[in-house]
């Protein structure tokens, strides 16, 4: 394709592998065919027979040793938290005094690696603008090897920018960073490849990946689980959970008609006319977790067969060069999901778990329910609710204006969630540390 030698050169030039080329190559061959790449519900169905988490779990036994030496934990960690005020990695937001989403990543492999006798395998997707923060925190871990960036990292890749009416790469004097995009997290795959990781995984004996956004605090590698995933020979698993109101636009799994092959549907796949089915919480009733467990060994067979492409859905958004710049050039920045993938395998499941499986932080809400009371940490890293809770996290909601930035929770304070309901604070306020609260309580 012709039009894909100036990007092609653009992206050999800041150093992009064979695989993230390719992998965007097939991205801007879908976008420059005109195909639809929405995902009308004419052509899907609700999905069917997806597993129970619990059913699964309680029947298996726990993986040993000689298991948990094949498994590898990926956790996607580029994001930065500028939604949250911050400036560098989410993952090093603060959970409890002195305890960052990182450490607790740490210390959850470290307790599989004594339980294993064996060292576990980690391996962090850090962003270029995440890479310097992650691993100078990782610097007081330097005995259990989590500081090597040749044992625990892989960069994520970029993008260009392309322009809408030519499909041409973008220039911006003016500050050529904003040249570039994420390609989303469905770049986890070319990345593997591109970085040699997948090949020395393999080389070293591993087969089963967990992956899992740095952010969700209740992604936890269950040894239960991963037994059960390698004995049944099952490709690839999305954890799913089911869809509440406040999930409605977000990404819901469902089944193709054509060929009974379960598929992720975005909002941004979905036709206009089609909106109201996409948010029917009752009709679509799974959401993707982002938790996803990958056979690395099918993996590598797909991408023997396929050129070394995963042909994944793409999602295209259109914006301008400098987001805060209307009148700078309007772009295409394409983007697919990780979990998007599930199409890609024969035999590929979705399992429904637990809502406690699914706990990110995306806004200082999350995270005032996460430095409470109502959330427990034990030795091993690994999230639980109080008991008071009695399985249910109590909803809290903050007014967005006053307490977007992660600063503005520390004139708010910690108040005692444990046994709230459901927590809302319209206004400024000022809670004493610990101080009791109970019931659905609006202040």
């Amino acid at each position: 394709m012709s039009c894909f030698d100036a990007i092609e050169t653009k992206m050999q030039g800041v150093g992009l592998s064979a695989a993230a080329i390719n992998a965007f190559r097939h991205s801007v061959n879908v976008l420059a065919s005109n195909q639809s790449m929405m995902i009308p519900e004419a052509e899907i169905e609700p999905s069917a027979g997806v597993a129970e988490w619990e059913s699964l779990v309680e029947a298996t036994p726990e993986a040993d040793a000689a298991l948990l030496a094949q498994a590898v934990l990926i956790k996607l960690n580029g994001g930065l938290g500028t939604g949250m005020g911050l400036q560098k990695a989410k993952s090093l937001l603060e959970i409890k005094p002195g305890v960052t989403f990182l450490d607790l990543i740490v210390r959850q492999v470290q307790s599989l690696r004594e339980r294993a006798g064996y060292p576990v395998n980690i391996l962090l997707m850090n962003s270029f603008s995440t890479s310097a923060d992650t691993m100078a925190h990782l610097a007081r871990y330097a005995e259990g090897g989590f500081a090597d960036p040749q044992q625990v990292e892989m960069i994520q890749n970029r993008v260009p920018k392309l322009h809408t009416d030519t499909l041409q790469p973008v220039e911006y004097a003016a500050n050529p960073d904003l040249e570039w995009c994420p390609p989303g997290h469905g770049d986890i795959y070319p990345a593997l490849v591109g970085s040699g990781w997948l090949e020395k995984l393999l080389a070293a004996g591993v087969k089963y990946a967990f992956i899992s956004n740095s952010d969700n605090l209740g992604a936890q590698m269950d040894t239960r689980f991963l037994r059960w995933f390698a004995e049944s020979g099952v490709p690839f698993v999305m954890e799913v959970t089911r869809r509440t109101e406040a999930d409605k636009k977000g990404g819901h799994l469902a089944t193709r008609k054509a060929d009974g092959q379960p598929l992720l549907r975005e909002i941004a796949q979905c036709p206009e006319e089609d909106v109201a089915s996409f948010q029917n919480i009752e009709k679509h009733r799974y959401f993707n977790t982002n938790n996803l467990w990958i056979r690395l060994d099918a993996l590598h067979e797909y991408l023997q067969a396929n050129g070394g492409v995963l042909p994944l859905p793409v999602i295209r958004n259109v914006k301008t060069v400098d987001p805060r710049d209307a009148s700078t050039p309007e772009v295409y920045q394409l983007e697919t999901a990780m979990g998007a993938a599930i199409q890609c395998f024969p035999g590929a499941r979705a399992v429904c778990v637990p809502r406690s499986r699914f706990f990110p932080v995306k806004t200082c809400s999350d995270l005032l329910l996460l430095r409470s009371d109502a959330v427990e940490i034990n030795e091993a890293g690994l999230m639980s609710l109080a008991p008071e809770c009695k399985g249910v996290a109590p909803i809290v909601q903050l007014n967005s204006k006053l307490y977007k930035l992660v600063d503005s929770l520390e004139s708010l304070g910690v108040p005692s969630l444990k046994h709230v309901t459901k927590l809302t604070v319209t206004g400024s306020h000022q809670f004493a540390a610990g101080e009791p609260l109970s019931g659905e309580v609006t202040v």
